[in-house]
């Protein structure tokens, strides 16, 4: 059925919002109006002081400031307001981004507010109920997660770092990072699954500035900007390998450390084993970095970054999982995400490079969400296909933070390739 049947007119979609708790806080101190064009039919919103009025939703004149009008033909509309959505049709700014809807609206104005506006087009679709099977967690728990996490202090760039991680398990030594902006919390579920702890030694470290990695007390480091370089990146992990005295390590890394994962294998291949790139390409050239602005902005708060990332996940995802990820990127300290994608988007790039990576001297096992919008299947087909002897998995139903938004799932497209690669691995019965 086409969704000209289903939509609400003005009054009805400004009534769903004022009974909405998530738009309702979302939309707090907020005077404006929202125009939706699809295709020939306009639906209004009007909100004044984060109070929707449903009288004035047809009446209402807002200053150029104020309106925000987003607008597109009804075959992208259809994609994008469907119960669930198509891949690459999950995210209102990168449809914006690819030329599929236009935004007029003051930048700033639109990003103050667009975890109430990505609310309001998900209360124009209709529900679903297709989210995957989640691991159950209302019932018991024990008493006490199996990570245990403390400090260690490596000397990086010339100064020292205190970095925080978490371990778990036995076995072969695997490290893992988080994606940009977040912090080792991200891979949780996997300490707590003895398929894979009984074999492998889980070490998920939080990046400097990022979770509990606080910054060096060596530098003043509050009066330049951060930004990860690529030397620094791959830095970090094999010097914590080496502190930490493991032999024959495997690097798993999602996102920025999926991309680190890749980078390691071919500036570092005889630090690691094998390396596991979770959304992982040779290279992220859709957006400029310089695009990315707003999420690091005086005016502009961290939910923009979390309301964003949904878009980047499957919507079959179970929600409170995406939430929980969510709540990571509104945690974080500001700069962190916004530093971490110069190295994703300008400070990495292996063009050229990544069909000379050596995978019989390392490794390389490339799992690919395929709802992904930012680390595409794509991409990651196209890395699979210049490294040889790579393996490649494309998780469906998946996105761009597979062991965080799925975990379930995602456990269940990685313990063929631990098992692999335990397979492959010395001295191991």
């Amino acid at each position: 059925m086409s969704i000209t049947h289903t939509l609400p007119d003005s009054e009805s979609l400004a009534s769903r919002c004022a009974a909405d708790g998530e738009f309702c806080m979302a939309a707090r101190f907020w005077s404006g109006e929202l125009k939706l064009a699809i295709a020939d039919r306009t639906i209004r919103l009007a909100v004044d002081n984060g109070e929707v009025n449903a009288a004035a939703a047809e009446t209402h004149n807002s200053g150029a400031d104020e309106l925000i009008v987003i607008a597109g033909p009804m075959e992208t509309w259809e994609k994008f307001l469907a119960p669930v959505p198509e891949r690459l049709y999950t995210e209102l700014l990168e449809l914006a981004y690819s030329d599929k809807l236009t935004i007029e609206a003051n930048p700033i104005r639109l990003a103050q507010y667009y975890p109430a506006i990505a609310r309001v087009i998900e209360l124009l679709r209709a529900p679903t109920d297709t989210e995957d099977p989640t691991i159950d967690e209302s019932g018991d728990t024990p008493r006490y997660d199996t990570p245990v996490g403390r400090y260690i202090h490596l000397e990086l760039d010339d100064h020292d770092y205190r970095i925080y991680y978490e371990e778990a398990g036995r076995g072969i030594p695997l490290l893992m990072q988080h994606t940009a902006g977040a912090h080792g919390t991200q891979y949780r579920h996997l300490f707590e699954n003895r398929q894979i702890t009984d074999n492998f030694r889980l070490i998920a470290y939080d990046l400097p500035f990022h979770g509990k990695s606080i910054p060096p007390v060596t530098k003043q480091w509050w009066t330049e900007e951060y930004r990860l370089s690529p030397e620094f990146a791959r830095a970090l992990p094999i010097e914590l390998a080496n502190a930490l005295e493991l032999e024959n390590p495997i690097f798993m890394g999602c996102s920025v450390g999926g991309m680190l994962a890749l980078d390691l294998a071919y500036h570092h291949p005889e630090a690691f084993h094998s390396v596991i790139s979770l959304e992982g390409a040779i290279k992220v050239g859709h957006q400029d970095f310089s695009n990315y602005a707003l999420v690091w902005h005086p005016q502009i708060s961290n939910e923009f970054k979390a309301r964003a990332m949904n878009g980047a996940m499957s919507p079959t995802s179970p929600e409170r999982y995406r939430r929980e990820t969510m709540q990571i990127y509104a945690a974080g300290w500001p700069p962190a995400f916004y530093g971490d994608l110069h190295y994703y988007l300008e400070g990495y790039d292996l063009t050229g490079k990544a069909q000379d990576i050596d995978t019989e001297q390392c490794g390389v096992y490339i799992l690919s969400g395929k709802y992904d919008i930012s680390g595409t299947t794509e991409l990651a087909i196209e890395a699979h296909q210049a490294i040889k002897g790579s393996e490649l998995s494309i998780m469906e139903n998946m996105g761009h933070f597979p062991m965080s938004e799925n975990p379930l799932r995602f456990i269940e497209y990685l313990l063929p390739v631990l098992d692999k690669i335990k397979s492959h691995y010395p001295n191991v019965p």
